[in-house]
């Protein structure tokens, strides 16, 4: 396959990549209205929705919701049965997701003034949150991690997992993951129905207080339509990796990065930016040798074809500068002193610094979460973490000598804004 080639010295190039980086939404109109009609069923109808609509979609024909749910000893069993191997993988990678996340946990604070007034914060987990774990092209154990094990941290008291079982298979490493991450209930119900139940809760299903974890369109839909109702992480979108290269890496290093998340599905997008133009040509030849040898190869061959490039630029500084109006959601920076050209970057998911510190590390082991900003959306929010499950409650305790002080300048202002009750309320506590 031929991957597209760009190079910034030539005159058409801001208008090619302008078309590069260009979100399509054609569709998305039709997908939400279709999510929202399902959104507002389950709300109607409860759990006779989320069956039906579970017999439709993965094909799985129960009884009733409480027999979609996955009981914690299966969870546990799931666990308990995997080899050794693979239970010692996902316990390191837990332990390091975990330890990474406790930093983030955040503390309730006080500051007491002279004249005895007291303010702060209080800090406090969500009472109870709910997660969605993708269950269609692939099943994904890491999720369940990445999402329950920032929850358990901030110490949400209930996980409420959710997860499609197409045809009723359920995948044991997520079982397992659920178990080793703290999820306290799951239910095998996924798509649209399943936000709905989340959100607005159903006979079976309790209703959550935050949503978080990826899905198709139709979940990013439904998350956009309960949003208000309850909180959710972030609308994510197709995955991206941008990987600025100054040519010294193994070009089958960086041909391999760009296949590790064009390989999640055709829309994902895979960009290399260097300045060495030998090196895009070995990167290149490197794809041609490679993609064959790839399971997934149609799904990375239509991705690098609709969505990927090699871009020769300038030098590192310009391909900082242009990784800053991509905004990327995962960035390596394969180079000399690599956090030299980090301090450049203002805005990236995550930054990947050196030869050898690949994606594809950060989206199991590495411990900083994978959840993260897509779409260019990385100019103004972050990624998953231990803050998404708390919240913060301001406390106020105005002495009396304070409530002199204030309540003067609160009068003032409340009748600059033509608010006369605010200003009576603040004076009738001034003395005379």
């Amino acid at each position: 396959m031929k991957v597209r080639m760009l190079d910034t010295r030539d005159p058409g190039f801001d208008a090619a990549f302008a078309q590069l980086v260009a979100v399509d939404t054609a569709g998305d109109r039709e997908i939400e209205r279709v999510a929202e009609a399902i959104v507002d069923d389950v709300k109607a109808r409860g759990d006779a929705a989320v069956l039906e609509y579970t017999r439709r979609f993965d094909r799985v024909d129960a009884p009733s919701v409480a027999a979609l749910e996955i009981g914690m000893d299966e969870m546990r069993a799931a666990l308990e049965a995997l080899s050794l191997e693979d239970r010692a993988a996902l316990e390191a990678a837990a332990r390091r997701i975990q330890v990474f996340h406790e930093k983030q946990r955040g503390e309730s604070w006080k500051i007491v003034e002279e004249d005895g007034t007291a303010l702060g914060q209080r800090v406090t987990p969500l009472d109870r949150v709910g997660l969605y774990v993708p269950g269609g092209k692939a099943a994904y154990p890491s999720s369940v991690l990445m999402n329950a094990i920032p929850a358990q941290v901030a110490g949400v008291r209930e996980i409420v997992m959710v997860v499609p079982t197409p045809a009723g298979e359920k995948n044991p490493l997520v079982l397992a993951a659920a178990s080793l991450a703290g999820v306290t209930r799951a239910f095998a119900i996924g798509g649209a129905q399943a936000i709905g139940a989340l959100a607005y809760g159903t006979a079976t299903v309790p209703a959550v207080d935050k949503i978080v974890g990826p899905g198709n369109a139709y979940v990013a839909a439904a998350k956009r339509r309960v949003f208000g109702v309850v909180g959710i992480d972030m609308i994510a979108g197709p995955s991206e990796i941008l990987v600025i290269c100054d040519g010294k890496t193994d070009p089958d290093w960086i041909a391999m990065d760009l296949f590790s998340q064009a390989e999640h599905d055709e829309l994902a997008q895979a960009i290399l930016l260097t300045p060495d133009g030998k090196f895009i040509e070995a990167v290149a030849a490197s794809i041609a040798r490679l993609l064959p040898t790839q399971p997934r190869r149609a799904i990375i061959e239509t991705s690098l074809a609709n969505r990927g490039a090699l871009i020769r630029t300038r030098d590192l500084d310009e391909a900082c500068a242009i990784a800053d109006r991509i905004a990327p959601e995962h960035l390596e920076i394969s180079t000399e002193e690599p956090e030299r050209w980090a301090e450049r970057i203002r805005h990236a998911g995550a930054i990947f610094l050196g030869r050898y510190s690949s994606e594809s590390l950060g989206d199991y082991c590495a411990g900083p979460n994978h959840v993260l900003p897509t779409a260019r959306t990385a100019r103004f929010s972050s990624p998953l973490g231990v803050y998404d499950f708390q919240k913060r409650t301001s406390l106020i305790h105005v002495s009396r000598a304070g409530a002199q002080t204030l309540g003067r300048i609160a009068e003032r202002l409340a009748t600059g804004e033509q608010l006369p009750a605010h200003a009576q309320s603040a004076a009738y506590r001034l003395e005379k």
